[in-house]
């Protein structure tokens, strides 16, 4: 039986965001997105861990998609209790341990919640985490002349001109082969930009987690089994970063994926799955 995908309202530390959950057995998954994107990221891995009956739910994260935005606090830390949030929704009246998964700004969330909720967690899934070795084309995108004279004409920008604009910097960036993404993939992302004020909030964030990202970890408290999974032709978040938390997290191991790029997710969703339901298997042996 093929589980449906509900979208839903929440509200998670004093966040409201969207959710989207799969009713199913086995380790409940929780998946947080990246950097200036949305939940929809993993409708991918959901439609294949539906087929399976497999539970899971992806959150837009405070700041993102149609969350709620972020205080004038310091970021991580909202993360970081939004996360525990999540991870204490997943687990239900009981508790059940929970595997909590991210790419890039989420893979960075997955495991500082590794370090705070370690008993809490089944295991972690990694996938290009921010925070390790990282490009400077986070900064190259906060100057991409293109958006920066967009955002600052004084006339009005029809969103479907902005969208085109966010669209070239997605492909360009987070894809090793970008004309195999799906358009639709692309149109999912670009609906959260088509508005001038959300894109110049994307970019003060840019501005207010660049700072935080240089040193959030504090590895060494991580008790949690952690698989790592990144794309051998990562141009935001090298893998080479992986060395650190396999040297610090004892049992922690890595899958390099061959041909792709800063999100698996989206260019290879059928490996993803295969790996995350073969290291939830190992989770739940492990626990019988």
């Amino acid at each position: 039986m093929i589980e449906p995908l509900i979208e839903h309202r929440l509200r998670l530390a004093g966040y409201e965001t969207r959710v989207l959950e799969l009713e199913g057995d086995g380790v409940p998954v929780i998946m947080f997105h990246g950097y200036a994107d949305s939940a929809d990221t993993w409708r991918h891995v959901l439609a294949g861990l539906a087929r399976r009956g497999h539970r899971a739910l992806a959150f837009d994260l405070p700041g993102f998609g149609t969350a709620d935005v972020f205080t004038p606090d310091a970021i991580l830390p909202q993360l970081d209790a939004f996360a525990a949030a999540a991870l204490r929704y997943a687990g239900g009246r009981s508790g059940a341990p929970v595997l909590a998964m991210g790419n890039s700004l989420g893979g960075c969330v997955s495991l500082r919640l590794a370090e705070r909720r370690g008993s809490k967690l089944a295991g972690v899934v990694a996938v290009a985490p921010a925070g390790l070795v990282m490009s400077r084309l986070l900064h190259l995108v906060q100057r991409d002349p293109l958006l920066k004279s967009l955002l600052a004409l004084p006339a009005p920008v029809p969103g479907a001109v902005l969208r085109a604009a966010v669209a070239r910097l997605y492909v360009q960036l987070a894809f090793a082969s970008p004309r195999s993404i799906d358009p639709g993939v692309v149109s999912a992302f670009t609906y959260h930009h088509r508005h001038r004020a959300k894109v110049a909030s994307y970019l003060d964030i840019a501005h207010r987690l660049i700072p935080e990202l240089r040193s959030p970890f504090e590895l060494s408290r991580i008790t949690a089994p952690v698989l790592l999974v990144w794309g051998d032709r990562d141009r935001l978040v090298f893998h080479q970063g992986a060395e650190r938390v396999l040297s610090e997290v004892p049992g922690s191991r890595l899958e390099l994926l061959e041909g792709v790029g800063h999100c698996p997710q989206v260019e290879a969703p059928q490996r993803l799955i295969e790996l995350l339901l073969a290291f939830c298997a190992e989770r739940e042996s492990a626990a019988a």
